[in-house]
């Protein structure tokens, strides 16, 4: 049962109406979300509910795994265009935004309006948070984009987390540790959505129609390219302007899921190092705390990519600061998953 302190705890209530929705009355409990069971795309298993008006971050969990499968892009990835040159700062390398920032271990918010409890998709929250822990200082260089890290360009999907490790040591970065994604993507003010406390769908690219996939063709390697193209509904990285944090990193939710390294979890047991984070395209979760550890390195999904980290100049871990990502985390600003 969580505190009264918590409980009882919201800081402003934003009673601007969402333009096309129904108000919908606060609801206080957290389900997890649910998906259409397939073995490829993002399944939901559902966790237990809390009794609180903070609504809690849970991890998102699928019942299946993939074989080792590693798809090429389609043609509108390979680009020869130069990578973006960086926000000015010589701490990171061209392509990369610098990202300075106090990592909160566990946040609160106060969801005002659900679009789906089952989906735990939250269309306002309250202004404001809580924050539990002690913050961290950490300090990283992020990719702008989505791998390739290509204006105008869609993002690479059918991904290994195998593969996305060695694509970004490739170019002398590491995948993004989940702490360093979730600041980036949430900025200094800790916000749900990393473009406010309101979800919008005309922002980023998410809240699509959900396309049930053809298992049998995506496995196919003869077929999956033309699986994957059915079920596409990719932006281009920067074609959805708004959707950016206040660092300046694009399309952190939606978009694609995005493989982020969980520095607690474990290579062959749940829950996994390979941690999935921002959901994509889908009317899933899309929010900045949340994260997937249900899937190993070697799953590879129609919907999933990357995008790289590295170290600030300053900085001499290899890896980035080690800090505790919570499994369940507390934050009502924040229901969302990824995937």
């Amino acid at each position: 049962m969580m505190s009264s302190a918590l409980v009882g705890y919201v800081a402003a209530v934003v009673t601007t109406p969402l333009p096309d929705r129904a108000r919908r009355p606060v609801l206080l409990s957290t389900v997890a979300e649910r998906l259409p069971a397939d073995a490829w795309g993002p399944r939901r298993d559902a966790e237990p509910s809390f009794s609180s008006s903070m609504t809690v971050e849970q991890t998102e969990l699928s019942e299946s795994e993939s074989t080792p499968v590693f798809s090429d892009p389609d043609p509108e990835t390979a680009s020869t265009e130069p990578p973006l040159v960086s926000d000015g700062s010589e701490s990171c390398p061209h392509g990369m935004v610098l990202v300075e920032g106090e990592y909160c271990p566990s946040v609160a918010h106060r969801c005002l309006d659900y679009l789906s409890v089952e989906r735990d998709r939250c269309a306002e929250y309250a202004e404001g948070h809580r924050c539990f822990g002690k913050p961290v200082s950490m300090r990283f260089c992020i990719d702008r984009f989505e791998y390739p890290n290509v204006s105008g360009v869609k993002p690479m999907v059918a991904v290994s987390y195998r593969a996305a490790e060695q694509k970004c040591a490739e170019q002398g970065k590491r995948l993004c540790t989940a702490t360093e994604w979730t600041l980036a993507c949430e900025g200094p003010e800790r916000l749900p959505y990393p473009t406010g406390r309101r979800r919008d769908e005309n922002a980023c690219n998410y809240d699509k129609p959900y396309r049930f996939p053809d298992n049998d063709a995506y496995a196919n390697p003869r077929t999956r390219e033309a699986e994957i193209k059915r079920l596409d509904q990719r932006a281009a990285s920067g074609e959805m302007a708004e959707c950016v944090s206040a660092y300046g990193v694009h399309d952190m939710t939606g978009n694609v899921d995005e493989w982020v390294l969980n520095q607690d979890g474990k290579v062959d047991a749940r829950p996994y190092r390979s941690g999935l984070k921002g959901g994509y395209w889908g009317p899933v979760r899309n929010r900045c705390r949340p994260m997937t550890l249900d899937h190993n390195e070697w799953h590879s999904g129609y919907q999933i990519g990357f995008r790289c980290c590295a170290d600030g100049q300053d900085q001499s871990s290899e890896s980035g600061p080690k800090v505790e990502e919570p499994l369940a985390d507390v934050a009502s600003d924040e229901s969302e998953v990824s995937g």
